[in-house]
């Protein structure tokens, strides 16, 4: 403030400019970290190429971050440093929210592109209003237990349904008792089932005009196509769509991309096989006489959400600039080219061990869900791997929305990760890598014909294979299971639900095994625990330390970790002969390098004296040491070594 500024308006209060001295005055602009220099990557990289030969590596890669880059999809990396340099090389604009090419959303804001606003209940519903639509899943076979569990779920923040209908889920014939408390004119109903269940549907609602929209028939026969290995038959989806145009907002297909998610795909994958099976549908509804609109207007994309937020964000942003040039080139209308997208959390990331670690992971799957423009999302429950879901684990999962909607206003920022280099770099790369796997589904045939030559079999495989490497060396983690496993735990008991895999024909008919595998990150591992806690006692391997507390209590604490996630107890100690107590043949010895030159390849012959019939060491092969049979280090095939002392316990798998 100038002594003019001060004459005209009087004295300055205490506390502004007025009172700061000349030499402290507050300059009017003020840079961001202005008082440092600006760094370079040039700089960064020779800082970080120094801490990487530090820690022993000297070949380095040119550019240095590609040592750090990380496979998140086949011919797809994250990088660990993303700049400004990097978001020059995307495409100009990804559009606003609302608008093509739908990058940055479907909808403009105010609520959930089409989904109610309010509960069954009557109420108004703040779950959904600045956020999504918050859909539970239903499958249990019991139709009072069906009942009270969706009126739960609707008083206290679901806003729509997911009814799985059929053999072993809800009957077929009980549709309309299941829902006879429902106000269909407040939640919007999905149902899955086939043919039948899409009847049933239409039946119950036939001559309603006041549907909440956002409901969907679930007919996906290119999904159960790709599940049971035998070809189904699109031509009825339009008759079928003709009569779910009397009800506004009920759509017919869902182009359920978690069949391939599940079966081991990469995002990659499971966005290129979906927008394959989009083209294959869009032209199945065409050609009976919809218009593109229409037939665009009967589709809706389900696809997995994992754990690996930024990746999920990216896919979702990803899946919708794919529809949109999908529509474009159809000749949809812009506005009928946004794409309408329901997020489920994934099943491959779900554990049967330590459940409730999953908790943690759909909370994470859920955020970037909700973060990447999800039109619904459904959080799986935490025990879905063990079976039917009790009234705890459905609470959970629908608070989990509740707290992300109503306490942390997630919904009220529409695409908050835009404009980040990393995440718009993620959203083109996969987009990019995707399309490349749609056009060579195109080429070859479409996704029926990939799917009955094995082309999509073999692609899935090759990326699960990639992702399977990882897990056996447990690059990629499974907190509770291949790390920090907990062997005293005690699961939840839970009835048995009807496998997601057992899907079926059009007709509704149960299809037999032979199409796409299921899997889950952590079944092998959960394999070897099943079998370890099978065992009349439970099997051992003998950790014998060498030196100082303070010096063996790393790889302790390291090959522990390893041997537990096989089931395998581990006690230890400083003696041979405590390889007798401990009642096992099979020991691994733990210390520091310098210990193991001077003490490893004597104890090695202790144990061998003692008992022992394999000798571990807690440390990397070039160590070399007499008498060992084999080296457990980070990075190295944990499944492998498991295997090996499952064999050499005569553990029965």
């Amino acid at each position: 403030m100038s002594s003019t500024d001060q004459q005209a308006s009087g004295p300055a209060p205490a506390g502004t400019d007025a009172d700061v001295p000349a030499e402290h005055e507050v300059p009017e602009d003020l840079a961001l970290a202005g008082e440092f220099e600006a760094v370079t990557r040039d700089q960064w990289r020779e800082l970080v190429a120094g801490v990487l030969r530090k820690a022993g590596r000297e070949d380095l890669p040119d550019p240095v971050e590609d040592a750090l880059r990380r496979p998140v999809a086949p011919g797809v990396t994250v990088a660990p440093l993303y700049t400004a340099d990097d978001a020059a090389e995307l495409p100009a604009g990804v559009g606003v929210p609302g608008l093509p090419p739908f990058v940055r959303g479907s909808r403009p804001g105010g609520g959930p592109a089409g989904s109610a606003e309010v509960t069954a209940a009557g109420g108004a519903d703040g779950g959904a209003s600045g956020g999504w639509d918050v859909r539970q899943r239903h499958a249990h076979p019991d139709v009072t237990t069906t009942k009270e569990a969706i009126a739960a779920d609707l008083e206290n923040g679901v806003t729509s349904l997911w009814l799985v209908v059929g053999e072993g889920a809800v009957p077929v014939d009980s549709l309309g008792d299941v829902l006879s408390d429902v106000l269909l004119d407040l939640a919007p109903v999905s149902v899955s089932g086939g043919l039948p269940a899409a009847e049933a549907f239409l039946d119950l609602v036939e001559g309603r005009t006041d549907l909440a929209p956002g409901g969907s028939l679930g007919l996906d026969p290119l999904g159960v196509e790709a599940a049971s290995g035998e070809e189904q038959d699109l031509s009825g989806l339009a008759d079928v769509a003709r009569r779910a145009a009397a009800h506004a907002g009920l759509r017919t297909v869902v182009v359920d991309g978690t069949v391939f998610a599940d079966a081991g795909a990469s995002v990659v994958e499971e966005l290129g096989s979906s927008l394959a099976a989009g083209v294959a549908y869009l032209r199945a509804l065409t050609g009976a006489g919809l218009s593109v609109d229409e037939a665009a207007a009967q589709l809706e994309f389900r696809y997995s959400a994992s754990a690996d937020q930024f990746t999920t964000i990216a896919a979702l942003r990803a899946a919708r600039r794919l529809w949109d040039r999908v529509g474009e080139v159809s000749g949809a209308s812009p506005e009928a080219r946004a794409q309408r997208q329901h997020a489920v959390t994934s099943s491959v990331m779900t554990t049967k061990r330590d459940p409730w670690v999953n908790m943690l992971r759909t909370t994470v799957a859920c955020f970037a869900a909700g973060v990447g423009g999800a039109d619904a999302v459904t959080v799986q429950p935490f025990d879905a791997a063990l079976g039917l879901p009790d009234s705890f684990s459905r609470r959970i999962a629908r608070n989990t929305q509740n707290l992300l909607v109503e306490e942390g206003h997630l919904g009220r920022v529409l695409d908050p990760a835009g404009g980040s280099w990393y995440v718009e770099s993620l959203t083109d790369d996969l987009a990019r890598a995707a399309w490349d796997w749609f056009t060579e589904i195109e080429r070859a045939g479409g996704l029926s014909a990939a799917l009955a030559s094995g082309l999509v079999r073999d692609r899935i495989a090759q990326a699960w294979d990639a992702r399977a490497k990882r897990l056996a060396t447990r690059a990629d983690a499974i907190t509770g299971v291949s790390e920090f496993p907990n062997l005293g735990e005690k699961l939840p008991d839970r009835q048995p639900a009807v496998s997601p895999g057992k899907r079926r024909s059009a007709a509704g008919d149960p299809q037999p095994t032979g199409g796409l595998p299921r899997v889950r990150a952590a079944q092998e591992y959960e394999a070897l625990r099943d079998a370890a806690d099978a065992a009349t006692s439970r099997p051992s391997v003998y950790l014998a330390t060498v030196g100082p507390i303070a010096r063996h209590t790393a790889r302790v604490t390291f090959a522990g970790n390893l041997f537990q996630a096989g089931g395998l107890a581990t006690p230890s100690g400083d003696e041979a002969s405590g390889l007798a107590e401990a009642g096992t043949t099979v020991a691994c010895i733990c210390g520091t390098d310098k210990d193991y030159a001077e003490r490893a390849a004597g104890l090695a012959t202790e144990l061998r004296e003692a008992g022992a019939t394999q000798v571990w060491l807690a440390g990397k092969p070039d160590l070399a040491i007499d008498g060992v049979d084999g080296y457990v280090f980070a990075g190295c095939d944990a499944l492998a070594a498991l295997r090996r002392v499952h064999e050499q316990l005569e553990v029965q798998a």
